[in-house]
This record gives C-alpha cells, structure tokens and sequence, in this order.
C-alpha cells in the first residue's frame, strides 16, 4: 500500500520534494493533498502535480484522514505551529530543517511528538544521500582509523533572498544552510556531544548572521570547522579525515555525487526527471522518503539516521552559536 504524503506548504522545497517523490514507485508514495495559505496557490499547485485534493487552511489538511504523513515545507518560523497542529490531529510529521527556531521550540517539539505518539523527522535530506550512507558505512568499519579532523563548508550568495536575510523569515546563514556542516560533522562523530563550541562571525544589517566559522572540539583531541556564509560561494565541500585516511565530499556536500575516499572517486547516479527543480540535485529527496516509508512500515516513532535526540543536539549547538554572535542573549 501506497504512503499517502500531505504536503504542507506550496513553495520551492515543497515543489521539488513532491518531484522527487515523482521518482519512485506510484504503488510505494502518492502526494494526495497539498495546503498553502491561499486556496488559489494550493490549487495551482496541486494541479502541476496532479495531486488530488488542495486546501486553502492547513487546518484541513491536518483533519484529512487520507494522510498517512505530512511534509512540512513552511518557511522556518512556522514550523513550530504546523508541527503542533498535526500533531495535535494524530498525524505523523516529516518537518524541513531547522525543525524550529530555537532548542525550547524542538525540545517542545519532540517532547509532543512522543507525547502523540506519532512518527516525526527533521528534514536532513543529505543523511539519506547513497554518498552518505557509504560515508557511515565507511566509518562503521573503521576504514579512517579514528576520525580526528572534519572540515564542511556551505556558502551561497543569498542577500538578494529575503527569506535568507529577514529576521522574522528565519533568515541567517547558520538555519539556512550552515545546519547542514553542524549534522555533517555531528555524523562524523557518531552523534557525540561536543565538549566546546567556538563561534566568530559578522552580522547582517538585518540583524541575521551573514558568515560564521564555528569550531566543535570533541575528546579525544578531535575537531570540526564548519563554516557558512550567505554573501558568497564557497567550493561546498566536506573532508573527513582519520589516522589512516580520509574522505572527501567534492561539491555539493549538503546533496551529493561524488565521493573520493583515499584518493579514489566514486560517482553516484540520482533520480532523472524532466520537471522544473529549484535546488541542486532536488530529486535526492526522495531517498529521505524512501526511509521515512521503510520508518512508518516498521511501526517506529523516529529515525535511527535522523533521531530526535540529534535533532536537539543540533538545535543545542546553534543555540550556543548564536549566543556567541550576539543574536541571542544567554538564556541562562
């Protein structure tokens, strides 16, 4: 039986996701309703992607009781109210990163989750990439030796983009896009809390962080520099380095293919479509899918890739950068 995808939101992310749902198998994922806050964008949407049903309330979408799962695609701020929402009508939830604004928002978040009973995932799609998953395999065996160094680099120029530069849009380089250096190098080091967390950066004239270079020391004498910035672009790249080798992500490392391990590359193929795609290798997100399926299949709650307890992880680490940069105050 088909997963019965709502989707949630009628923007670019949702667009693209919905394409590469396209991808897979019709028997194994139907989109069957689409909402956005105007019934006649819902509808336009809902008719390029011959999905059923359009709701102009997401309220409606959350009483349908042909969903089996609803994919968030709200700007950030939202997130937090969406997710609340279906939970609160029983539904399971995959959420876009950043799952929310802030760590009181996703520990509120994955607190209510459990208390629902309901399964819930952040957005990571780079987690599920075939690049990704040799990359864990690789570490699982030891191939590296012990992982002693990890470098992730995500930069864009996006001042043009007011969702990237608006305070009350979650705009910032760090939500946007430097979260996706943070869950590289907290996969890198197996989800471990890092000992320290080393900000420096610049501000926007909108208050938002534009560029950020954060250093996550972990024991051992490990380390990860993660740097993000929405002023320019960067090579987009990521290395992982151990005592006995090391592995390279040549751009883009948030959504790969290609993988250099030891100086050897391996190229991965991804899903083909003919449709309009708003981000690089967009169709990538349908092996997020594939797993959030196999996840409702076995009955769990949350991801053993994407667990919930990472996902505060993540947000607890930002947290801790933004008070560095100023953003926010300690909420000591």
């Amino acid at each position: 039986m088909a997963t019965k995808w709502g989707i949630c939101s009628a923007g670019k992310i949702s667009n693209d996701f919905v394409v590469a749902l396209q991808t897979l198998p019709a028997q194994d994922h139907q989109a069957v309703a689409v909402a956005a806050r105007y019934l006649s964008r819902a509808k336009e949407f809902a008719k390029s992607h011959n999905i059923p049903k359009a709701y102009g309330t997401y309220e409606e979408l959350a009483e349908d009781p042909d969903i089996d799962i609803v994919y968030v695609g709200a700007i950030h701020p939202a997130h937090r109210d969406l997710v609340l929402l279906f939970f609160n009508h029983g539904k399971n939830v995959l959420c876009e990163k950043p799952m929310a604004m802030n760590l009181t928002e996703v520990k509120e978040l994955t607190s209510a989750a459990r208390k629902h009973n309901v399964f819930f995932m952040e957005a990571f799609w780079s987690r599920f990439f075939p690049v990704y998953e040799e990359i864990r395999s690789l570490l699982d065996q030891k191939v590296l030796g012990e992982v002693k160094v990890v470098r992730a680099e995500f930069g864009a120029n996006l001042v043009g983009v007011p969702r990237a530069v608006e305070k009350e849009l979650g705009g910032g380089a760090l939500l946007d896009i430097g979260c996706y250096g943070i869950q590289f190098a907290s996969m890198a080091f197996n989800g471990e809390n890092p000992e320290s967390v080393t900000a420096n950066g610049f501000l926007h004239d909108t208050g938002v962080d534009e560029t950020v270079t954060i250093i996550l020391q972990y024991p051992g004498k490990c380390q990860a520099i993660i740097t993000s910035t929405i002023v320019t672009e960067l090579p987009n790249q990521a290395v992982i380095s151990g005592t006995q080798g090391m592995i390279q992500i040549p751009s883009y490392m948030w959504s790969p293919t290609s993988l250099i391990v030891n100086g050897k590359e391996t190229k991965y193929t991804l899903p083909t479509t003919t449709k309009h795609l708003h981000f690089k290798n967009s169709t990538g997100l349908s092996y997020e899918a594939e797993h959030v399926r196999q996840c409702l299949l076995k009955g769990l709650k949350e991801s053993p890739i994407m667990s919930l307890a990472e996902s505060e992880l993540l947000a607890s680490i930002m947290e801790e950068v933004y008070i560095q940069l100023g953003i926010y105050k300690n909420k000591e």
